[in-house]
């Protein structure tokens, strides 16, 4: 009986992406703890030696992948403006095809999980304290912001295409800033106002914004103003 050759260049490519998922998975179990620190600890407790101690790895571990705490809490809050983002992007995908839809479900979105969730109010506020000192942060943070509002834009536009690019743009930055509020204040104290009753006022919002909701003697109608100027 003949023996089959071994084939080494197959082992060696598994090994290549094995190492490779490992080193990704280990790389975004620091960001994972980090975010836990930051939620827990804040900006100030958050060190090599705490978070080495939640993902339960040596701190040689850490500077390996990242250049210090500082890249580290960087990365962190990348990685968590994109799963905010993608969960957002998720709930439009899932409105349909009207654009109308797909605003309310973006707007709303916010209100439910994984967004509605105070680890995640602990750890944003950790890292809006460095976006003043922390060029990198304040970076992202533009960044993101941008591309919230620009998705609001694109949305508002789409459902009145007349709509000014100005009137636009002024639109997403209140919606956005009443979304933050509401969120803020509900990750906070969740007895305030319920999750449900946030949805209606970014849904009255909403619909202000684009020219649809008329107050009549302390009662609101729905008309459609779509094309007036």
């Amino acid at each position: 009986m003949t023996e089959k050759p071994v084939n080494r260049k197959g082992i060696s490519k598994t090994r290549a992406r094995f190492i490779r998922e490992s080193a990704d998975v280990r790389r975004q179990a620091l960001i994972e703890a980090t975010a836990r620190c930051l939620a827990e600890k804040g900006v100030a407790g958050t060190s090599v030696r705490a978070i080495c101690a939640r993902a339960g790895v040596s701190s040689g571990l850490l500077t390996h992948y990242f250049d210090g705490v500082d890249a580290l809490i960087l990365a962190t809050y990348e990685d968590v403006g994109v799963r905010v983002s993608a969960a957002l992007e998720q709930a439009v995908e899932e409105a349909g095809d009207d654009p109308r839809d797909q605003l309310r479900a973006c707007l709303q979105a916010n209100f439910r999980a994984p967004i509605l969730d105070p680890d995640l109010l602990a750890t944003w506020t950790a890292f809006w304290s460095l976006v003043r000192t922390d060029p990198g942060i304040a970076a992202i943070h533009a960044d993101v912001y941008r591309r919230t509002r620009a998705q609001l834009e694109a949305l508002l536009r789409a459902i009145v295409p007349e709509m000014p690019q100005d009137r636009a743009r002024l639109a997403a930055i209140s919606l956005t800033a009443l979304v933050d509020g509401l969120w803020l204040e509900i990750c906070l104290d969740p007895t305030t106002f319920s999750a449900e009753e946030a949805q209606a006022m970014v849904e009255r919002a909403m619909m202000l914004a684009l020219g649809q909701w008329r107050g009549d003697a302390g009662r609101g109608d729905w008309i459609d103003q779509s094309d007036k100027p």
